[in-house]
């Protein structure tokens, strides 16, 4: 059997990931492509129950370093319970964030070197990395609109934090698009849902996926 295609979407707070993983993955089993729509940290019940320590907004939060060693563990599980047998089966992998996200968030953003935490995803997951990953990118003001409407006067603790951080955290996933042509893909978020998804379809092309 042909494994299946890994791919994540990346960006940060109120890109629109969570919307077009949901609409690429209606697009590719109305083209008869099996597939499984999941996200990070999450996807399994032990990865469900770290992300729920993650994001909580109660107590002292955590430092960078515990920060990236609950996403790794997270991840781990995730990716041994749920992605790996899923890509085995033939089915396709959309996931919302994957390693990247911790590269952008724990590491350029919260002063872990990439170098650490590519090692714990090497222990953790064993260097699995996505097939494609697609980086949505949107204006600052557009993204904290859209975070403003999606969470209210209740963020979670990362998507709580301030502009600053998050400028680091867009800033460190253009170089990492930067630095990684093969493997990112970088598509512009600012506009309607279905321009966006014409434009994500666009780039699938390349998988043999008509648009």
């Amino acid at each position: 059997m042909t494994p299946g295609k890994f791919i994540a979407f990346e960006g940060g707070e109120g890109a629109g990931k969570s919307t077009h993983a949901r609409m690429l993955a209606a697009a590719l089993q109305e083209r008869g492509i099996g597939c499984i729509i999941t996200r990070e940290p999450g996807g399994t019940a032990g990865a469900e129950a770290i992300r729920a320590l993650l994001l909580d907004t109660s107590g002292e939060g955590w430092n960078p370093r515990a920060e990236a060693l609950l996403f790794a563990a997270a991840r781990s599980d995730h990716v041994e319970r749920l992605i790996r047998p899923a890509l085995a089966a033939g089915e396709w992998v959309i996931c919302d964030r994957f390693v990247d996200s911790s590269r952008a968030y724990q590491g350029g953003a919260g002063g872990l070197s990439d170098a650490d935490v590519l090692a714990l995803h090497r222990v953790g997951s064993e260097g699995l990395l996505p097939d494609l990953a697609l980086l949505i990118e949107v204006p600052p003001e557009v993204a904290a609109a859209r975070t403003a409407r999606r969470d209210g006067d209740a963020p979670d603790r990362i998507g709580g934090r301030d502009a600053d951080y998050h400028a680091r955290v867009a800033a460190s996933f253009a170089r990492l698009a930067e630095d990684e042509p093969e493997r990112f893909a970088r598509i512009d978020g600012d506009g309607t849902a279905e321009i966006v998804h014409a434009r994500i379809m666009a780039v699938l092309s390349r998988f043999g996926v008509a648009p």
